[in-house]
């Protein structure tokens, strides 16, 4: 039988079909609750530009002082009970603290107070009764049941009166999302609060939250906790290895396999462990023949000085003094890794990389990761003593922010956190998230100066009760990590509760195409 010929115009035409409907089935693709879930879970998804793509704002009670940089109020430091507007709804009166439209999904939600009384409600999709009512200023009383990765008390946290907490359970919403407090108090309780949520464009399909959805996803919430709790420390690939002393200024480099592969476990082991060798060793890693990796070993595993404990989700420190980093890497053709000890004793250590192959394509990112150190940087009470406001990172290109770890040591005898954290992307006029304080951007509150450890965010170290010498804050970004087409600058006031100095180290981590 004679075969059958295809003409180079119905060739084109077939390709062409099958193009487009390659690209409706993925444009169709839904953004749920399940989805995201997957999501947060996916070392591989933070490595890649977003997709569905969307922009990450941050709705906040930050003093409505602050107009603009320059401006009297820019430093206004009066944080809590800061809301959009006020809504009458039968007869209640609520205070507006996000007014989203759609389609989006509330992907953090950060609160803390003293007493509580009083109604949280969550409205979706512009209906009438709130899909959910929390009885107090406290998301521990909501009744969700999506385990300790996805809801946390703060470290301050008390049942009945002052501290916060967290969550991170993503809620998904198609055409918009408001977020009211009832307040039922007569004496003035500060509300502080922090609402980072995705914003899609108009096309992108999404499936609103719903309790009953939510009741559907026992199994994969399990699974969130379980892995988010109980990180990798071994995964399977190609793995690299060496084991050596670096003398005094020297250096120990490995090479990873060649073509397109990703490092996705990186191990190193210093014997012994102590906050003295630690502090000698710097990481940096080549991509493709550009170094995008160049920071203190410490910084770069969250520790930020010393070697203490870490366990969060892209990074850990066990207490044997192993580190693992869960980032993953990709690149196109070739990555070199190497240890610098610039100190003046001897570093034994060990370091194992664990390669994969991955599919490079034009939205896949290389990894970076910085260090800024600066000392005597001036912390000042008020906006009348002419507080500063630090820059953590600038950076240009096509990218996506993915946290940083914030080492202070603090020259007074007191709390030197007062300032809030800003990001401005793509040239804002004013910040796409304006902070409330700086241990509220760390997923705590209250100026605490303890040890605790979550999935994205942890204070491995606290040196003293009044928050004089060395400490540090790590937070990480998932769901509610930062894009950026052209540019990304992040800030954080210098402001404490009295006038002062600290040092200050802080190692950002982002991806970027450049």
């Amino acid at each position: 039988m004679q075969g059958l010929k295809i003409s180079g115009y119905k060739k084109a035409f077939m390709l062409l079909m099958s193009l487009s409907v390659f690209k409706l089935s993925y444009a169709q693709s839904v953004v749920d609750t399940r989805s995201l879930l997957k999501e947060i879970i996916s070392y591989d998804a933070v490595a890649k530009w977003p997709q569905p793509e969307y922009t990450e704002k941050q709705a906040s009670s930050y003093d409505r002082a602050s107009i603009a940089p320059g401006k009297p109020g820019w430093f206004a430091n009066g944080d809590a009970s800061q809301y959009i507007r006020t809504d009458t709804v039968a007869g209640r009166v609520e205070k507006v603290m996000l007014d989203a439209d759609g389609p989006g999904a509330v992907v953090r939600f950060w609160l803390t107070t003293f007493k509580r009384h009083g109604n949280l409600r969550i409205y979706l999709d512009g209906q009438k009764s709130p899909i959910l009512t929390i009885p107090a200023y406290d998301l521990m009383k909501s009744g969700l049941n999506v385990g300790p990765a996805l809801l946390a008390p703060h470290s301050s946290y008390e049942p009945k009166e002052k501290g916060g907490s967290t969550l991170c359970l993503p809620i998904p919403f198609a055409k918009h999302c408001k977020i009211t407090w009832e307040d039922h108090d007569t004496d003035n309780q500060p509300r502080y609060y922090q609402i980072n949520y995705r914003k899609y464009s108009k096309d992108c399909k999404v499936q609103t939250f719903s309790l009953a959805e939510l009741g559907t996803l026992k199994n994969l919430i399990a699974k969130v906790n379980q892995k988010l709790l109980n990180p990798d420390t071994v995964m399977a690939g190609q793995h690299i290895s060496a084991v050596g002393t670096i003398k005094a200024n020297g250096h120990l480099s490995i090479d990873l396999p060649h073509g397109p592969h990703a490092l996705q476990l990186l191990t190193i082991r210093l014997d012994p462990p102590n906050d003295t060798l630690i502090d000698q060793a710097m990481i940096s890693i080549k991509f493709d023949g550009t170094q995008t990796v160049n920071c203190a070993l410490a910084g770069f595993a969250g520790s930020g000085k010393g070697f203490k404990p870490v366990q969060s989700w892209y990074r850990s420190i066990a207490t044997n003094g192993t580190i693992y980093s869960r980032w993953v890497m990709p690149y196109q053709h070739s990555a070199q890794i190497t240890l610098t000890n610039n100190g003046s004793e001897p570093l034994s250590i060990s370091i194992t990389a664990t390669a994969k192959k991955w599919n490079w394509d034009k939205n896949t990112l290389y990894f970076h990761a910085k260090e800024k150190d600066e000392n005597n940087i001036p912390v000042r009470k008020t906006e009348q003593d002419h507080p500063i406001e630090w820059s953590l990172l600038k950076a240009n290109g096509r990218g996506v922010f993915m946290g940083d770890t914030y080492s202070v040591y603090n020259l007074m005898h007191a709390w030197y956190g007062e300032g809030d954290q800003k990001f401005w992307v793509n040239g804002d006029k004013f910040p796409s998230e304006f902070g409330t304080g700086t241990e509220d951007y760390y997923n705590t509150s209250w100026a605490p100066v303890v040890i605790y450890q979550t999935p994205f965010a942890n204070a491995p170290r606290a040196d003293n009760a009044d928050s004089f010498g060395q400490n540090t804050f790590t937070r990480t970004r998932n769901l509610d990590r930062i894009p950026f087409t052209k540019s990304l600058n992040y800030t954080i006031e210098m402001l404490g509760w009295q006038n002062g100095f600290i040092n200050a180290s802080a190692v950002t981590y982002w991806y970027s195409n450049q």
